[in-house]
């Protein structure tokens, strides 16, 4: 199950529950690869790449197609239920501030660390058959002066048909601080609209997705044939390194719960073992959410902190999102040979951090493609390698999965100890 499978941004908001073929989507990459490498070097293979690849083509085009309406439906419901969660007390202004900065500080660690790993351990020189031909195209590094003035679009529209994402994420972004500044009668309404319009994507998502082992299979057979092995090396290497990414925010759960709660690494891992265990065989934060508060109890924090905090984090907040999804475009940049200048780090970041709050609750698949999809096109990364890279991101999951129940249990102990007064 992926991490908060059939799940959707809040409870009570009626959004659709989607189950996903993730273990036929693998299948579907191992034996296009296989097939890929079957097909290599035989006569068969340009009569067979004339077919699978328009049809790889056609189901990237369509998983393309849903990311913008999706990601400004997501971003302002889940923007609006924090923004109101604010207005609930002490303990919840206290807790976002500390997700603020476990979501900012979690993005920043990626976009240091991940370019020093990756020029430590390279990736497979076999790789470049990842990138199907013309994904690459010339980017045009922006001075500071335009950076900036890029950041507001004068017509949303426009910015919309460019897929301009930075503008976009702060507009929809700011629509939705707006919206709980209106009359409860209109901001309902509103609610509804783009209740409804995440409710359409998500279905069609889901449709694309369904048909994801078949796309899959088209894609990775014209992967292996042209990067022959190298397909098996390069997706093992990404895997570690983007787990690499979670694991450290899994290390800064631990740290957090010493500074911010004052509970020793010792005393805190020991008593997360059971939520850690229901992580890793479930993907999920919701099902871990009993393991949780049990992991609360037994650390001694109070009970209506805990009561209120896990559910609440469960529902709005997942700590490696911006840490492992800019760990993959920063990959596929890498992968590609484009050059990140700081700007557009900084570019990723900021989506990153935006977009992890309307990607929670998703099942993994979706949530791989709204989250990771804006991040590259904001920093101008192909996105093309997704459709691949989806196909192996329950393996990833794990890390994110534990890594998210443990930073949850020590933002927890961190909100409990700051409200003790």
């Amino acid at each position: 199950m992926p991490e908060q499978n059939e799940h959707s941004p809040g409870a009570g908001n009626e959004m659709v529950a989607i189950r996903l073929p993730v273990w036929w989507t693998f299948g579907g990459l191992v034996f296009g690869l296989l097939a890929g490498l079957a097909l290599a070097h035989n006569y068969a293979l340009g009569p067979v790449l004339a077919v699978s690849e328009p049809v790889g083509a056609l189901w990237l085009r369509a998983l393309q197609m849903t990311i913008i309406p999706l990601v400004a439906a997501l971003l302002v419901l889940g923007i609006t239920q924090m923004a109101q969660a604010a207005s609930a007390g002490k303990a919840a202004r206290r807790m976002l501030g500390v997700m603020f900065a476990v979501l900012i500080m979690s993005g920043t660690a990626t976009a240091l660390a991940m370019p020093v790993l990756l020029e430590l351990f390279p990736i497979p020189d076999a790789a470049s058959g990842i990138l199907t031909k013309g994904t690459v195209e010339s980017l045009k590094v922006p001075v500071l002066g335009d950076f900036i003035t890029s950041l507001i679009a004068p017509n949303i529209i426009a910015a919309a048909a460019e897929t301009a994402m930075l503008p976009l994420t702060i507009f929809f972004a700011m629509f939705a601080l707006a919206m709980v500044r209106i009359p409860a009668g209109q901001r309902e309404t509103l609610l509804r609209l783009f209740r409804a319009l995440a409710n359409t994507m998500l279905t069609i998502i889901g449709w694309v997705l369904w048909v994801a082992p078949v796309g899959v299979f088209a894609l990775a057979l014209g992967v292996a044939a042209r990067s022959g092995g190298g397909a098996f090396a390069t997706l093992a290497h990404y895997i570690l390194t983007v787990s690499a990414m979670g694991t450290l925010v899994l290390i800064g759960a631990y740290l957090l719960a010493f500074f911010g709660g004052g509970i020793g690494p010792v005393r805190f891992g020991r008593a997360m073992i059971p939520a850690q265990a229901v992580a890793i065989s479930t993907q999920s934060s919701l099902a871990s959410l009993p393991a949780m508060l049990g992991s609360a109890t037994s650390l001694g924090l109070r009970e209506q902190v805990a009561d209120f905090v896990l559910p609440l984090a469960v529902a709005i907040f997942r700590a490696t999102s911006p840490a492992m999804n800019l760990a993959v475009v920063i990959y596929v940049a890498t992968l590609a040979g484009i050059s990140l200048t700081p700007a557009l780090m900084l570019a990723g970041i900021a989506v990153a951090f935006v977009i992890s709050v309307g990607s929670v609750s998703l099942p993994g698949s979706i949530s791989f493609v709204v989250s990771v999809g804006p991040i590259a096109i904001a920093m101008g990364v192909p996105v093309e390698p997704l459709a691949l890279l989806v196909a192996v991101e329950m393996l990833p999951d794990i890390m994110r999965t534990v890594a998210n129940v443990t930073m949850n249990v020590a933002v927890t102990a961190t909100v409990d100890r700051s409200t003790e007064n």
